[in-house]
């Protein structure tokens, strides 16, 4: 099983993974983005996942599409695939239940991720789940889309 293979199976539902199992699809100087910040070195990339499954009572992916990208250029954050996806979390205590689509950027070196970055609409995420905030933001998207 590649790695792709294998980061697919690990984000059906990761919260059935241990952080640890990170170390079978990501690099040890791994470089993790996402909107709200990077992580740099797997050891950083396990310690935001363990965060994360403190919080969530279900964190799983369906991923629609991946796509192998090519090109020549050997930089560190060139993309060699693309994954899109639709995230459904559930968080502990409130059972508020969000579900979001992205897409992820990734660069894979001899059989790991070493180069991870996410796309998705962080006020979705979190912004639109705020009492009263969540309310003027979907005002204001409302006025926007009409």
């Amino acid at each position: 099983m590649d790695v792709i293979e294998r980061f697919c199976n690990i984000y059906i539902d990761i919260c059935q993974i241990s952080p640890d199992d990170l170390e079978s699809i990501y690099a040890k100087d791994v470089v993790f983005v996402d909107p709200i910040t990077t992580h740099r070195g797997i050891d950083a990339v396990k310690h935001y996942f363990s965060n994360l499954l403190t919080q969530a009572e279900s964190c799983k992916f369906d991923i629609a599409d991946v796509f192998h990208c090519d090109g020549n250029n050997t930089a560190r954050t060139q993309v060699t695939h693309i994954v899109n996806w639709t995230m459904h979390l559930t968080l502990k205590g409130n059972n508020k239940h969000i579900t979001l689509d992205g897409t992820t950027q990734l660069n894979v070196v001899d059989d790991r991720v070493a180069y991870h970055k996410d796309y998705y609409d962080l006020g979705e995420m979190v912004y639109e789940h705020v009492p009263i905030l969540g309310f003027v933001i979907k005002k204001i998207k409302g006025k926007l889309a009409s």
